[in-house]
């Protein structure tokens, strides 16, 4: 059990979650529960679930999604590190770009942290374009903003030809 963290010492980090894949809904709340549960990290907050139509590759299942607000001591390459142990824990086979998936975690924002190396792109590099990113922070960060981008509340309303779905609060 991961006892809670002093702000001072820990970091603000907001991490996207989605699933399209045997019982998509089960899958996203199976992801919160191991991020609550993640070493020296502490589950803030959590967003409603949003049933999404996919992106890019478009001839597969509607996605969940959800955002979840973080306070950490890990390192971004070591919260990257156990998200991709997570999703390998949960199945996440990685075929091609925007395929079908078991489970995703994204790091959207990690403070104000801008960063680009060859693993790790920070603030997230197409969070702003995408409405099943964008609602679910903008619920529990009303007054975030993304580095170099903006208000989420701007950049949402820049995606409003996106639909998404409140299927579930939180």
């Amino acid at each position: 059990m991961t006892a809670r963290l002093h702000s001072q010492s820990a970091s603000q980090v907001f991490v996207a979650l989605g699933s399209n894949l045997e019982n998509p809904l089960s899958q996203v709340r199976r992801g919160v529960m191991l991020l609550a549960a993640l070493e020296e990290s502490h589950l803030v907050k959590r967003s409603s679930l949003y049933r999404t139509a996919p992106m890019g590759h478009t001839d597969q299942p509607d996605f969940i999604n959800a955002v979840v607000q973080l306070e950490t001591c890990l390192t971004p390459h070591h919260l990257l590190d156990a998200l991709l142990e997570i999703e390998q824990a949960c199945g996440r086979v990685r075929t091609f770009p925007n395929a079908p998936r078991i489970l995703d975690l994204d790091i959207l924002l990690f403070e104000n942290l801008q960063h680009d190396d060859a693993s790790l792109v920070l603030p997230h590099p197409r969070m702003h374009e995408r409405a099943f990113v964008l609602q679910p922070l903008l619920e529990i960060a009303a007054d975030c903003v993304i580095p170099g981008r903006g208000s989420v509340a701007a950049c949402l309303a820049a995606c409003a030809g996106q639909s998404l779905e409140c299927i579930a609060s939180s």
